[in-house]
């Protein structure tokens, strides 16, 4: 990889943590939702939100082992909510 100046990381660094505070509120939707689809969609938020925090750890610290973690947990969290709607709907709840 190219690696990035030090502004350039601290930026990137920043982002990722702007991104962790923003999963934190996401959590508490997930937790308290009113409805089976606020939790499942605060979930799925909450796995894209991961894997561009992973992406952007994977640049500002020039390490390329943060990216193929990012690829295998997007892998997941796909799988995750195949199997969450799945489920749901096998129950009658309507998503």
């Amino acid at each position: 990889m190219i690696p990035a100046s030090s502004t350039l990381s601290t930026a990137f660094l920043a982002a990722a943590a702007a991104l962790v505070a923003l999963a934190i509120a996401v959590l508490y939707r997930a937790v308290k939702g009113p409805t089976m689809q606020d939790r499942v969609i605060a979930v799925n938020v909450l796995g894209t939100n991961t894997v561009v925090i992973l992406a952007l750890l994977a640049v500002a610290l020039d390490s390329e082992s943060f990216l193929d973690i990012a690829l295998v947990y997007a892998l997941l969290n796909f799988l995750m909510a195949v199997a969450i709607s799945k489920f749901t709907v096998k129950r009658g709840d309507v998503i």
